[in-house]
């Protein structure tokens, strides 16, 4: 009974976990939008997506430029610089370590912490998008029986973990607004 009156009390300490775990993956996976690697590997997100797709030049071409992760093809290089491929990418990195920095910033003014969340709980539902509107979020139909909707594959599997952020970023920013109450 005392174990569950001690985890009882760790409300707190998680929010303030939760919000930290948060802003950690939005400024690393930001940071990493700046390599080419992680710019080529949302290239068939975007370019599906019927919100994100003008942001490439070239968004239909996509299949026969992708490079795998570590992969160096210059010719797949050069045409993603073509593309704007690095370009959006640096823009979305960008966005993405200011509503992690926006969260952090919580303890300043919680009004900055509602925004880092609110933020948070929209680009979820972009990413959460992505089920919908990318063909490579589900197993290819290459023989086996288990194919499309609902066995995800890899990138799949990833995009279904923004149900997380978004459970995540209503919680931190509940708390801040309810911080910034209790000091009005």
């Amino acid at each position: 009974m005392k174990m569950l009156q001690a985890i009882s009390r760790l409300d707190k300490a998680g929010v303030k976990f939760l919000r930290m775990a948060i802003a950690v993956i939005l400024i690393w996976i930001g940071a990493l939008k700046a390599a080419p690697y992680e710019a080529e590997g949302i290239a068939h997100f975007v370019s599906n997506s019927p919100f994100m797709r003008f942001f490439y030049h070239h968004p239909d071409e996509y299949k026969q430029h992708r490079n795998k992760e570590g992969e160096l093809v210059p010719e797949n290089r050069a045409w993603h610089k073509t593309n704007n491929t690095y370009g959006y990418a640096y823009g979305l990195g960008a966005l993405l370590t200011g509503m992690g920095l926006l969260l952090l910033l919580n303890g300043v003014n919680p009004l900055l912490g509602v925004a880092g969340g609110v933020l948070t709980f929209i680009m979820a539902i972009g990413t959460l998008s992505f089920l919908v509107t990318t063909p490579e979020t589900w197993v290819p139909a290459l023989g086996d029986a288990q194919h499309g909707f609902p066995y995800l594959s890899g990138p799949g599997r990833m995009v279904l973990k923004d149900l997380v952020m978004m459970g995540g970023a209503v919680v931190v920013a509940a708390d801040s607004a309810r911080q910034y109450l209790q000091k009005k």
